[in-house]
């Protein structure tokens, strides 16, 4: 099916779409700053900028909306039209953020995404329980992790 704006517009509305300081990036950061944690924002001599930057930790943050990165979660509805083009759009996104999460590994940082279902929709994470995941995951976590954890 074809798209129902003119390139010029789709153009536009693209570009409209924030890709720092979102709702749940600030969400994030205000709790986690509520709670003595201090950290960088958007650091870009790290690859792939990400959100939160704690050099004291050695770990890095990224809030990842569910739809824009491919999580697979209730709240990832594929649009209806033009399908092929965002699914393809959609998984290149997924191949560069695990580009980018690679690297920074290899370079020694530490890795947590927070997914935009952990802070809205039906089965959003309580805050306290939000909060403490990040803290101890910050504290003595693994060298990658997902909030909300993947089922295994």
């Amino acid at each position: 099916m074809t798209d129902v704006h003119s390139e010029a517009v789709r153009g536009k509305n693209m570009a409209a779409i924030k890709g720092r300081n979102t709702k749940p990036e600030m969400q994030v950061r205000k709790m986690l700053h509520k709670a003595g944690f201090r950290y960088r924002l958007h650091v870009s001599r790290l690859p792939g900028k990400p959100d939160l930057v704690f050099p004291r930790y050695k770990a890095v943050i990224f809030v990842q909306g569910c739809f824009w990165h491919q999580h697979q979660c209730a709240m990832l509805h594929w649009p209806k039209t033009r399908t092929d083009w965002w699914r393809q759009k959609i998984s290149a996104n997924r191949a560069h953020d695990e580009a980018v999460q690679d690297k920074l590994r290899e370079l020694g940082w530490r890795v947590l995404l927070v997914w935009e279902c952990a802070l809205k929709g039906k089965n959003k994470l309580p805050p306290v329980q939000l909060i403490g995941d990040i803290s101890n995951w910050l504290r003595a976590g693994s060298s990658f992790a997902e909030l909300p954890a993947v089922d295994a």
